[in-house]
């Protein structure tokens, strides 16, 4: 305890502190706002053993920060807790946990509607309840209205500053009523906040109860022509406690809660056995000279079926051999420590790729098994190879953040990220998912053909356009000189696996005992160097060890009709997908300009999902490219029909 009351206030979940409320962001408790502090606040005096140990992921994280300085990070962590706090509330597991502060620190009270800042004493705090940390507030001390009983609650005001630059600060109450001034009667005048709400926008006045002359209504400080009015931004990190950088950029007026306060920079990896990639580069080390001559795939493939000298290729698929050659061949050169300084992400999806598509399976470990599942039709007319994983483990890490406008996956280094402490530290905040899934591979020549048809279709034309119109209008000017203007586009395969991947998720949340939040997609497409045609969906709920294994059992035969589950699941997804309750709005919607969504046939009736599901914010979807839509006058569905 401290201050004579409880300091717990509440609880989030692991993927909560990854994905929605980690370091530097606002979480709203019932009666106020706390913002996670930094992570020179943590800590894990009396946390047991809090390492997470995933050296892929961890080799990754420090490529990544390498481009922003000399970061070394040695271990990843879980947030600090311990059990306990359910059973002695009093304990010392009850004073162990992730740091906060409140955030703003401008209360508003709701009985008189008076404004003041946290500083100014007008406000109480109470949290006696050690079983009920939901019930922490602040009040108003001398509140002229209160009534008999508790005294009236204090909210936090919903309205700070924010800059592009990860910068988060109070909104300036007292300056912005009196234009710009100080109040000429008093130094710490007395506000008031009148929400009034309206139709069309904001309708919060503000007056200074002092001089009664300053009086404003906050769509002043609203749009482009709203922030000439505002002060230039200080360079606050309030989650860092009163440590301001040099800016001086025009901030926005940001509303509390608003999802664009924070956007989590995370990295995650499977935990894959030693063997695909790793088994694979040693084979080719020490067969380099029946391998160096090999000039591509085919010719490899070809080696590997008809020369009983090369049988050793044939657990292997020709794509995997030649990117093991090239790869071996630019060490040999001296390419390979060149390419490592190259800007762009790391690449941890290769590496799963080649386990998950891999001739032979890898043998089972403690985080990873994989069970080949039969095929037969129509599955195999869509799909090349169907495997049910059955043990996986994800690691995911948080490394930094960014604000109002969020990071870019192609290139992090577009919008800027803000660090999660002060100090040079060797850990990282992370939690693991330990659970099941299934990959589907779609089937290459099936993928092919579709993505010639489509090459040219308006359709497809309409998203790339979108697409750049998105970097233009982004505040982080992700368009600039000399770049180009569609780096990043993913391209039509990605957006037909990327669709598909959401069908299936919102029908397999029916049948697999996992509701659609609990799921995660992993969506491998490659580039037109390397194709790849793979989904993976997984369990992705942190602090659920082991599975129920209804995901698993989804590619099992049912034994009542002899069909496969995964069959009337795939049939059952096409079908909705041809139909959804907002048509024919939704079935008719594709980006024209000046919009710059990135969705077509797409929306929370048929397609969406949650965000800690989908890898790219329900971005790149469009039911048309998958199955035929009623009024299609293009061909452009990848599975036009499945029976």
């Amino acid at each position: 305890m401290s201050g004579g009351y409880f300091r717990r206030v509440g609880a989030v979940r692991p993927s909560h502190l990854m994905f929605t409320g980690g370091v530097g962001a606002l979480v709203d408790l019932p009666n106020f706002s706390v913002m996670v502090k930094g992570l020179d606040h943590w800590s894990y005096a009396g946390v047991p053993d809090p390492v997470i140990e995933e050296p892929r992921l961890r080799g990754a994280i420090n490529r990544t920060l390498r481009r922003y300085g000399p970061h070394q990070v040695t271990e990843l962590r879980t947030a600090p807790w311990i059990p306990g706090t359910d059973t002695d509330p009093k304990g010392h597991a009850a004073r162990i946990g992730v740091p906060v502060t409140p955030f703003p620190q401008w209360l508003r009270c709701t009985a008189c509607n008076e404004l003041a800042s946290l500083g100014s004493g007008k406000w109480g705090f109470e949290n006696n309840n050690p079983r009920r940390p939901d019930e922490a507030r602040f009040y108003h001390e001398n509140c002229y209205r209160k009534k008999k009983g508790r005294k009236p609650l204090a909210v936090a005001a919903r309205f700070a500053l924010a800059c592009t630059r990860g910068h988060l600060d109070e909104f300036p109450y007292t300056e912005f009523v009196h234009e710009g001034r100080s109040c000429p009667d008093t130094t710490y005048p007395t506000l008031r906040m009148r929400d009034r709400g309206g139709n069309l926008a904001a309708n919060v006045s503000l007056e200074c109860l002092v001089c009664k002359k300053a009086k404003r209504n906050i769509r002043d400080a609203m749009g482009d022509k709203g922030r000439e009015n505002l002060p230039r931004c200080r360079g606050r990190h309030p989650q860092f406690d009163g440590v301001y950088d040099n800016c001086g950029e025009q901030p926005y007026l940001l509303v509390v809660g608003a999802s664009n306060q924070w956007f989590p920079v995370t990295l995650s990896a499977l935990a894959l056995p030693d063997t695909g990639a790793d088994s694979l580069r040693k084979l080719v080390e020490e067969r380099w000279p029946d391998l160096e001559d090999f000039e591509d795939e085919h010719e490899i493939a070809m080696f590997a079926k008809k020369s009983k000298h090369h049988r050793y290729l044939r657990d292997y698929e020709p794509a995997q051999v030649w990117q093991a050659i090239s790869a071996y061949r630019a060490a040999l050169s001296g390419e390979e420590g060149e390419a490592e300084q190259q800007p762009g992400p790391p690449d941890l999806l290769t590496p799963e790729w080649q386990v998950l598509s891999a001739a032979k399976i890898a043998d089972p470990t403690e985080d990873f098994a994989l069970v080949e599942a039969s095929l037969s039709e129509p599955l195999s007319s869509v799909f090349s190879r169907v495997r049910q994983v059955e043990r996986l483990r994800e690691v995911r890490a948080l490394i930094g953040f960014t604000r109002l406008d969020a990071p870019d996956p192609e290139d992090p280094g577009l919008v800027t990220r803000v660090e999660l402490g002060r100090r040079e530290r060797g850990w990282v905040p992370a939690s693991e998912v330990r659970g099941e899934g299934l990959f589907l591979q779609v089937d290459d020549q099936l993928i092919e053909h579709w993505e010639q048809r489509v090459a040219s279709s308006e359709a497809l034309a309409a998203h790339a356009a979108a697409f750049r119109r998105f970097r233009e209008h982004r505040r982080s000017e992700r368009i600039q000189d000399g770049s180009d203007p569609m780096h990043g586009w993913p391209g039509s395969r990605y957006i037909a696996l990327h669709t598909l991947s959401h069908l299936l998720i919102r029908t397999i949340a029916m049948e697999c005992g996992y509701n659609s939040a609990s799921l995660a997609e992993r969506i491998y497409s490659g580039d037109a160097e390397e194709r790849r045609t793979g989904i993976l969906i997984y369990t992705a709920v942190p602090d659920a060890e082991g599975t129920l294994g209804g995901l698993v059992s989804l590619a099992d035969q049912d034994p009542s009709t002899g069909e496969s589950r995964l069959t009337r699941i795939v049939r059952t997804a096409l079908h909705k997908a041809g139909r959804c309750s907002s048509d024919p709005l939704c079935g008719e919607r594709l980006p024209q300009a000046p919009e710059d969504f990135l969705h077509g046939a797409a929306c929370h009736s048929c397609l969406f999902v949650s965000e800690t599901t989908c890898e790219r914010g329900n971005r790149f979807l469009d039911r048309r490219f998958i199955t035929p839509l009623p009024g299609d006058t293009e061909p452009l569905a990848l599975i036009p029909d499945f029976r």
